[in-house]
């Protein structure tokens, strides 16, 4: 699995995500798991090249540019490399 690292984070950031941590009775970590996947997440729905075509005809609809979906995909993938 991926891991994350965040470099500088305002103190009064860090200090919110551990009051919210105990909050909700995590660790800092899970916390922080929980609000990236809500943030990235759309309902609840697992995001995979396999479900981009879907995404892309439900954002454009009729007037989807040619090749959107295979144009997006390969930007990942270049991105992915650079990581």
């Amino acid at each position: 699995m991926p891991v994350l690292n965040i470099r500088a984070l305002p103190d009064d950031v860090h200090q919110g995500l551990r009051l919210r941590a105990a909050r909700h009775g995590r660790s800092m970590e899970a916390e922080a798991r929980a609000i990236l996947a809500a943030a990235v997440l759309d309902d609840g729905e697992r995001w995979d090249v396999r479900s981009l075509p879907a995404w892309v005809d439900k954002v454009y609809g009729k007037r989807k540019p040619k090749n959107v979906a295979a144009t997006l995909i390969a930007g990942r993938r270049k991105e992915a490399r650079r990581e």
